[in-house]
């Protein structure tokens, strides 16, 4: 059967309209506005680290990253500012990056772990994001985002054991 058309046993095949995606729903038929836009982001972050050096790459990263956090709105930046902080003097090896236009954290390249803020998907809440890069294993299940609402001593000191044990 064709997929542009439709049809039932009684009666010739019809056209079947295609529709637009308008809302920022994500519906079966494609990206929402946002994943549209962290596609492109990612698109330009690659053609951007294909033409530095690796030291250029270091210093290029961390200023993107505090540009991408300085747009963020307040909830989403003083989370995203506190984590950054967090991560250069907990994690130095890990290199800050843009991916995805999301602040993370690499090591030789390969995200270790990034910050979702709510606003990049319209969220309820800020995400802490590890990738399988970090090694989190823990038997046969475990968490690999976990929720940031609010940073307080009990949060960072969590952050601190995640980010330890994400470096191996």
């Amino acid at each position: 059967m064709d997929l542009m058309t439709a049809k039932t046993s009684d009666q010739p095949a019809k056209p079947v309209k295609r529709t637009a995606v308008t809302s920022k729903a994500k519906t079966s038929e494609g990206f929402t506005d946002e994943e549209r836009a962290a596609m492109k982001e990612r698109a330009r972050e690659l053609k951007g680290a294909a033409r530095r050096s690796p030291r250029a790459a270091r210093a290029d990263g961390e200023s993107e990253v505090l540009a991408k956090l300085a747009e963020m709105p307040e909830p989403d930046r003083v989370l995203g500012e506190r984590l950054h902080v967090l991560m250069t003097s907990c994690a130095p090896d890990l290199q800050p990056k843009l991916w995805y236009g999301m602040p993370a954290y690499a090591r030789e390249g390969k995200v270790v772990c990034f910050f979702q803020g709510a606003c990049k998907f319209k969220t309820r809440y800020a995400t802490l994001g590890f990738s399988d890069e970090a090694k989190l294993d823990d038997g046969a299940l475990w968490p690999t985002a976990f929720a940031l609402m609010e940073w307080t001593p009990d949060t960072e000191a969590r952050i601190v054991a995640l980010v330890k044990r994400a470096e191996g």
